[in-house]
């Protein structure tokens, strides 16, 4: 069969003795690229298919989980990078000029999106995506509060607004509101730490994704949420965070988390992506920039 020219790659960085190498602990999960072979029993891809990897190469395919196609909470689901095949063969992930995939765990990309721009899809875009789904928190007209504007929070602004959803971004700060805004299309900017914004906030949205990995108070979240309303942390703070329980109690709010998502969302998210025009932000550098760019 002849070979389709490979149109992109992962590399490794340099190390502290500044020699190009791979690293020895990364998570290099988001992938993408064209098909180049296929065995002999692929049905789903062809060569020359634009196609990613996410999170997970695997999953034991037989539990509940996998049989309702939420892979990614398989207790014996394989990482990208990281993690071991069932055979004891270690997962490397996406820094080397080609990776073998079982088919069920790659996703077909549409033509329309840029590969660079829907490579963090596969991972911050999944991440938000699922939990909306799932949480109900999809619906036109709704209020969506986004905590944090990182790499998850602008993807799940994108994604409300895609929905037709009011969208308000909260934050410590005012640092980015005119990101926020002008640039995203969120419909406000709340500061966090600011008391009168905050009370007059209470009880106003239907639903938050709280996307930020530091420790954060919670409490003063969950009181953003008109009753019943739901709050789904998908970032992972280093500390445990603090709950009251009676901000859950009064008014019957829930808290819930969520970690990526199963094969179908994924492959879901992407084509929703695609039919609204909708990219992660980022920025494409030379290899021999990577040390400095990770230090920004």
């Amino acid at each position: 069969m002849e070979r389709q020219p490979q149109v992109a790659f992962g590399w490794g960085a340099r190390d502290a003795s500044g020699v190009l190498a791979p690293f020895s602990f990364s998570r290099r999960h988001e992938i993408v690229g064209t098909v180049i072979d296929v065995g002999r029993n692929v049905q789903k891809f062809k060569v020359g298919d634009k196609v990613g990897v996410g999170y997970m190469v695997g999953s034991c395919g037989s539990c509940e989980s996998c049989s309702e196609e939420y892979e990614n909470h398989c207790f014996k689901m394989i990482t990208t990078s990281n993690g071991v095949y069932h055979d004891g063969t270690p997962t490397h992930g996406g820094f080397s000029d080609m990776i073998v995939v079982n088919e069920h765990f790659a996703v077909h990309i549409p033509d329309n999106l840029p590969l660079e721009k829907t490579a963090p899809l596969l991972c911050a875009g999944v991440t938000v995506y699922s939990p909306m789904k799932h949480f109900g928190l999809n619906e036109p007209g709704k209020h969506l509060g986004v905590v944090g504007l990182g790499g998850l929070g602008h993807v799940a602004v994108k994604f409300g607004k895609a929905y037709g959803m009011k969208v308000t971004v909260i934050s410590t700060s005012r640092n980015k509101e005119q990101e926020a805004i002008q640039h995203l299309g969120a419909d406000s900017f709340l500061v966090s730490s600011d008391p009168d914004q905050m009370k007059a906030a209470t009880g106003t949205m239907d639903g938050i994704i709280d996307t930020v990995s530091a420790f954060h108070p919670i409490a003063p979240l969950l009181l953003l949420l008109k009753a019943r309303g739901r709050m789904i942390l998908v970032g992972v703070p280093n500390k445990p965070l603090e709950l009251p329980s009676f901000c859950l109690i009064q008014g019957g709010r829930l808290l819930a988390g969520g970690s990526v998502g199963g094969m179908k969302d994924t492959q879901e998210m992407i084509d929703f992506a695609g039919k609204h025009n909708i990219t992660a932000e980022v920025e494409v550098v030379r290899m021999d920039y990577v040390n400095t760019a990770m230090a920004k």
